[in-house]
């Protein structure tokens, strides 16, 4: 687990100030949320489908706009200058969007031009992160032979290549075989050391519990609890926790 002394001389990778987001028909998906992810931080975002997590994610990584509040990437706002923003962090979605009609190589290469990556530092990552998701025998094939789950590697891979400040993942485990999900928690660890953040949802509670040193709650668009996992659980289970704090939330609606 990351995360050195909370609190004091950390930088703050993300920091989401009053969120509020809503869509069409007046359906407020994320409402006045705010929380910040420190450098060394993997900070773990739950909550039931709907709840508001790909919402705010999706803010964080400037796919869509807001109507209040306003997110900072290493100190940088995402309204004022996205482009820097999105210099620093790299995004993994649930579902990754890839070109069916290139080959793997050819879109790591296409990603890597796209964020400047001199040739020799592009080919040293290229090798090291498809040797660890065992898919360099497949990087000359055309994605659209791919399965889910090798353009889900394919995806990480290309987030990691321009060595990116903070990581940011939309259920990152779905789709991924067991050797996978081990190297991925490695690689957020290895990250995590060097000084990058990591925040993610999931719905794999026991995996969060174990991984994040921060966790945050988040029902029907509003944050209900967030925090130090260890002080968070509090020698219970995050799944209890979980629990206890959504039927909370119900009973007092």
């Amino acid at each position: 687990m990351c995360g050195g002394p909370h609190g004091k001389g950390r930088l703050h990778m993300l920091t989401i100030q009053n969120l509020t987001k809503t869509y069409g028909g007046g359906k407020t998906a994320v409402s006045h949320l705010s929380l910040s992810v420190e450098a060394g931080d993997i900070y773990g975002f739950i909550g039931h489908n709907g709840a508001g997590k790909t919402t705010t994610i999706k803010a964080i990584v400037g796919i869509l706009a807001f109507e209040e509040g306003d997110i900072l990437i290493d100190g940088v706002s995402i309204r004022q200058d996205p482009l820097q923003c999105k210099s620093k962090l790299a995004y993994i979605p649930d579902n990754p969007d890839l070109y069916d009609y290139l080959t793997g190589i050819q879109y790591l290469n296409f990603i890597a031009d796209i964020f400047r990556i001199p040739q020799r530092e592009r080919q040293s990552r290229i090798t090291t992160y498809a040797e660890a998701f065992d898919l360099t025998a497949s990087l000359g094939d055309l994605i659209s032979s791919y399965s889910h789950g090798m353009k889900q590697k394919l995806a990480i891979i290309s987030a990691l290549i321009h060595d990116p400040k903070l990581l940011i993942l939309d259920e990152p485990f779905v789709g991924l075989d067991p050797e996978a999900i081990l190297t991925l928690k490695r690689l957020m660890r290895e990250r995590c050391a060097q000084g990058a953040a990591v925040f993610f949802s999931t719905h794999v509670l026991d995996v969060a519990e174990k991984l994040c040193n921060k966790v945050a709650i988040i029902k029907q668009g509003e944050l209900v609890a967030s925090g130090l996992t260890e002080e968070l659980t509090g020698g219970k289970s995050l799944e209890e926790v979980f629990m206890e704090v959504v039927n909370h939330e119900q009973t007092n609606a």
